[in-house]
């Protein structure tokens, strides 16, 4: 996955230059027209230092070697590439919109009465500014609208005592400037009401360095379940380089995270054997889950956490009953056409959200609860899921 984040990024940097180059020059025009002498020289240069501005604040939100440089800390680097990720995504789209309303325009006939006129003109303005209503929506409603979903997970030879256990999942946290530890709290509180069987988390409790890593881990210990609270580490954790403090936090509060091993937890005759993997990130697939089938233990349910959901194919080919994993968000942002979710996400992973089955394994992908590089949720609210086992 990491040549088609490299490939996303460097998209996203090309789509970012040429609407800012666009822009730029449009402003630059009207400046023109309307000053003169050092006033226009001073608008032109304004106009262009904003427009550096934003694309180094989105090398900064990408790109690790300039943010070390600049000695920039993970938060300060969380908040300048949301605000310049928000940007770029809105500018573009108002730049497609902006030139289509224009084609429009030159098809009018010259005699079109000024009423007319008038009314193409705010018909116009209004379409070219949804995008930002659309990421104000996204920003300020559904990225705190935090869901409930319960969904049965049929699995063959589900041993009888584990018929109607009901797991719950909680994923990619990212404890940030863009989720503040209020916000978690009332998403913990809808999850204690739930009192499930067993809670997982899988991942990505905070963004960047810096982050309040200490404040999530005491939010997830009010967490309450019969069998007890596990976890495994997302890239998060691997990137902010916290993965020993995380586990070591984690366990002072009694949440141990699964780092390559395995918990046999009894229900009545039963047996469930939990276990969890370290974030999979490797350019050849083959290695996904390499010595994770000694964690299997016959005669029981197998259960895999793992942050990273393209590791499906190896658990199913080793034998893992169920998978849990997040990563994805579930796309953030996701518009839905003909019943089909269309999201970005979909080009590095097809594991974006939702319950998917190879053989006689499952596997299920949350949407998680916090967002990553914009403050924003579209189309993709952020979930508390609980999965009940039911045999097929």
């Amino acid at each position: 996955m990491s040549h088609y984040a490299d490939l996303a990024i460097y998209a996203g940097l090309a789509a970012l230059l040429i609407a800012q180059w666009w822009i730029s020059r449009e402003l630059s025009r009207r400046a023109g027209r309307r000053w003169r002498g050092w006033k226009r020289a001073s608008a032109r240069g304004a106009i262009y230092l904003f427009g550096g501005a934003v694309v180094v604040c989105y090398l900064f939100s990408c790109l690790p070697l300039p943010v070390s440089l600049a000695g920039l800390s993970g938060p300060v680097r969380t908040v300048l590439g949301g605000a310049a990720l928000g940007y770029a995504a809105s500018a573009a789209v108002a730049v497609c919109v902006c030139l289509a309303v224009r084609a429009v325009r030159k098809h009018l006939d010259a005699e079109t009465d000024a009423g007319r006129r008038r009314a193409l003109n705010v018909a116009g303005a209004l379409v070219v500014a949804s995008p930002l209503a659309v990421l104000g929506y996204g920003a300020l409603v559904e990225r705190t609208d935090f869901r409930v979903r319960e969904i049965d997970v049929p699995l063959a030879g589900l041993p009888a005592d584990l018929e109607g256990l009901r797991l719950l999942q909680l994923s990619d946290i990212h404890l940030s400037p863009f989720l503040s530890e209020r916000e978690l709290a009332r998403a913990i509180d809808a999850a204690i009401e739930l009192r499930p069987h067993l809670a997982v988390v899988t991942g990505d409790l905070i963004t960047a360095t810096g982050d309040p890593l200490d404040a999530c881990i005491r939010q997830l210990a009010r967490l309450k379940a019969d069998a007890g609270v596990f976890g495994c580490m997302g890239n998060h954790e691997r990137f902010a380089r916290v993965e020993n403090y995380a586990a070591r936090a984690a366990a002072a509060v009694g949440i141990p995270f699964l780092r390559g091993r395995a918990r046999q937890l009894r229900f009545g005759k039963s047996v469930l054997n939990l276990a969890g993997v370290d974030y999979q990130a490797f350019p050849d697939k083959r290695d996904y889950l390499r010595g994770a089938e000694r964690l299997i233990v016959p005669g029981a349910c197998n259960v895999l956490l793992s942050h990273n959901p393209d590791v499906f194919p190896a658990a199913a080919a080793q034998g893992w009953n169920l998978q849990l994993s997040g990563h994805t968000h579930g796309g953030q942002v996701t518009v839905e056409i003909f019943d089909q979710a269309i999201a970005p996400t979909r080009f590095f992973t097809p594991y974006v959200y939702g319950l998917f089955r190879s053989g006689a394994s499952a596997a299920y992908v949350t949407r998680g609860i916090g967002t990553l590089g914009i403050p924003v949720r579209i189309g993709a609210p952020p979930e508390i899921a609980v999965l009940r086992l039911r045999k097929a």
